[in-house]
């Protein structure tokens, strides 16, 4: 890959994984697809959802209510999760299977105890930047390719982020585990062909002898 493009890696967690406190289903699955991408990408970036324990997201911070409810805050319609990835916990560290030594990078999203935070870019108020299109921008790199955790929340939220900040965006879609929430899979896709990001399989970038 040219020095302008980069792998991103979303959320591959203990959380995310089978046996994890929101696991999603085959999600470990994708991890050996990510670790021989990397093999050929110079630039890798790594997010991590990094809850504290009274996050507005977790169900049990909201008496009366279940995981999966959604509830309105001040930035809009909040899905209420099980509490995952809290902060120094074994839930919230990365998957032991997941081998991206050259990645140069981890950015820690979701830690502001008031505001959910899907994107890698951006938390879900839409105004607090995680600093990550910064970084990208001054390192000169203008195309990302996008891997990892749940492909229907924060893979989505993340690519469509990058492509309206003018990153040349892909999706590798066999790299990615959706959650897929009363249909939320097929809408996120929707979602992100219309912002403009392309899907791509993982074939057509590993590099093969």
């Amino acid at each position: 890959m040219q020095k302008n493009t980069a792998l991103i890696v979303v959320d591959v967690q203990n959380g995310f994984t089978p046996g994890g406190h929101l696991a999603v289903a085959g999600a470990d699955q994708i991890i050996p697809v990510i670790n021989q991408l990397a093999d050929s990408f110079d630039n890798i970036v790594i997010t991590q959802d990094w809850h504290p324990e009274n996050h507005i997201s977790f169900a049990e911070n909201h008496p009366g209510k279940q995981p999966y409810d959604q509830i309105e805050l001040n930035y809009g319609t909040q899905v209420l999760w099980p509490a995952h990835c809290v902060q120094g916990t074994q839930d919230a560290e990365l998957h032991p299977a997941l081998n991206l030594p050259r990645a140069q990078l981890i950015i820690r999203k979701g830690f502001h105890p008031e505001i959910d935070s899907y994107s890698a870019f951006m938390e879900a108020d839409r105004k607090t930047v995680t600093g990550l299109e910064g970084y990208l921008k001054a390192r000169g790199i203008d195309t990302v390719y996008i891997t990892g955790i749940a492909t229907d929340f924060c893979v989505a939220w993340t690519a469509i982020d990058a492509s309206r900040m003018g990153f040349k965006t892909w999706v590798i879609a066999d790299a990615t585990r959706g959650i897929d929430l009363q249909g939320s899979l097929q809408h996120a896709w929707q979602d992100m062909l219309a912002a403009g990001v392309k899907r791509i399989y993982s074939k057509a970038l590993i590099q093969t002898p």
